[in-house]
């Protein structure tokens, strides 16, 4: 579950409404109206594609407007709060993966496994420049770290469900990790945390 998804879902409908980034009340409603479902695709056991109401949004919402949009968004606390319950029925539902910035923190605190995700900006900003590309709507890597930058900031300094690592999770940093480094250190801290 791809929690940034939901919250860049809400910014794409603010925008595409002409709501402004900075009032709280009616993203917040936005955030009440409509629920955010995910898809698959065929043969992928992932849910990637995203919908809010009846559009879907999987490449609309990762362009660089969205970006710049979705941190302002997700600070809402009443966006926020709005979501969360949506968070937890879908997490709660089953065995999933959940991934968002305050997901062992708020979210699911008593999730079984939790592993604070990072890498540094610079490496994030990189493989964001990368991924863009591969899309065909390339930004210069230096706007692209600026805005993670920015948002980490403000992602650790707002007031509803800061960005920080919860106590009992396993600080996984992947800087220097490829994909598939990445996902070895993960399945190796889940089997030692699970036993399986």
């Amino acid at each position: 579950l791809d929690t940034g998804a939901m919250y860049r879902a809400i910014a794409w409908r603010a925008l595409q409404d002409g709501v402004a980034l900075d009032d709280e009340p009616a993203l917040g409603a936005i955030a009440r109206t409509y629920d955010i479902a995910f898809g698959h695709v065929e043969g992928d056991p992932v849910p990637r594609r995203v919908f809010i109401g009846d559009d879907e949004v999987t490449d609309a919402i990762r362009t660089a407007e969205i970006d710049r949009a979705v941190s302002p968004v997700s600070a809402a606390p009443a966006v926020r709060e709005a979501l969360l319950d949506q968070q937890r029925r879908i997490g709660n539902a089953g065995d999933y993966v959940v991934e968002g910035r305050d997901i062992g923190t708020v979210v699911l605190p008593d999730a079984e496994v939790k592993v604070f995700l990072t890498a540094s900006a610079e490496e994030r900003a990189r493989r964001r420049m990368l991924e863009l590309e591969e899309r065909g709507t390339p930004e210069p890597y230096a706007a692209i770290l600026r805005a993670i930058q920015e948002r980490d900031w403000n992602d650790t300094h707002r007031d509803a469900a800061p960005l920080r690592q919860a106590e009992d999770a396993v600080l996984l940093d992947t800087t220097a990790l490829d994909f598939v480094q990445s996902e070895d250190a993960l399945l190796h801290i889940i089997r030692e945390r699970t036993g399986l």
